[in-house]
């Protein structure tokens, strides 16, 4: 991944392949998918979807790649990602070390993230297996 100008996204909730906002937001535009997962700790918030928080601990997911980082706009959009207003933001996006199921590092790849006082007051629910599923 170093080197390329692809853009990298870690993905782990509704962005997941099979999820409910793939097909939207990431099928028409992704142009290679493996598993993957990365250093944090994810919640199962009361919304209906999850978040991750920058603790100790593994989240798995999907290593999506898209053509540019012009892909990432309606993400961010969703997301609720403001990179111009990152303090009203509902997540954070970071680039993250990306590994593979083996815990071979990939690179780094974007991710979203939420603060933990956020996940708190949100009353989110650890999901100590690292891997959300909608369904």
């Amino acid at each position: 991944m170093v080197g390329d100008d692809h853009c990298h996204l870690f993905v782990y909730g509704t962005l997941k392949p099979g999820e409910r906002a793939f097909a939207r937001l990431c099928e028409p535009f992704a142009i290679a998918a493996q598993a993957a997962q990365t250093r944090g700790r994810l919640y199962h918030l009361p919304l209906g979807y999850p978040a991750m928080t920058l603790e100790l601990g593994w989240v798995r997911g999907v290593l999506l790649t898209f053509p540019s980082a012009q892909s990432l706009t309606a993400i961010d959009a969703f997301e609720e990602y403001y990179p111009d207003c990152p303090e009203t933001s509902e997540y954070q996006r970071r680039l993250h070390p990306v590994y593979d199921l083996d815990q071979l590092c990939l690179g780094l790849a974007w991710a979203y993230t939420m603060d933990l006082d956020r996940v708190h007051r949100l009353r989110g629910r650890w999901l100590p297996q690292g891997h959300w599923a909608e369904f």
